[in-house]
C-alpha cells in the first residue's frame, strides 16, 4: 500500500497519525487475508494442506485482533463505541445504534 493509504500529504501528518494510518491498513490486510483463507479452506480437499491453513488463519486472526486492540486503546470513542458491539447478544444493528448514541 506504501504512501497511496494517505489521503493527505504525509509529510503534514503526524507520526502519530500516521502510525494510526499504519496499523489500519495492517487491520484491512489481516481481513483481507483472512477471508482468502477462509476461500482456500473451503474448498480444499487435502486434510494435511486444509489443517495447516486453518493454522495459518489462526495467525491471521491473533495479528487482527492485536491491531484492532492497539487502534481502540488510541481512539477512546472508537473503543466506547465497540465496546457496545463486541461480545453481545442480540441485534448488531441495534447494539450499533444504541452505542453510538451513547458515546455521542
Amino acid at each position: 500500500m506504501g504512501i497511496d493509504q494517505y489521503h493527505e500529504p504525509p509529510e503534514e501528518l503526524s507520526a502519530q497519525t500516521r502510525t494510526f494510518a499504519r496499523m489500519c491498513a495492517s487491520l484491512s490486510e489481516e481481513a483481507e487475508a483472512i477471508g482468502w483463507y477462509v476461500q482456500r479452506i473451503s474448498v480444499e480437499p487435502d486434510v494435511q494442506a486444509r489443517a495447516i491453513m486453518e493454522n495459518s488463519m489462526g495467525e491471521e486472526f491473533k495479528h487482527f485482533s492485536m491491531e484492532l486492540e492497539f487502534l481502540l486503546r488510541r481512539t477512546p470513542q472508537w473503543r466506547e463505541i465497540a465496546k457496545g458491539i463486541l461480545f453481545t447478544d442480540g441485534d448488531i444493528v441495534e447494539h450499533g445504534e444504541s452505542a453510538e448514541a451513547a458515546a455521542d
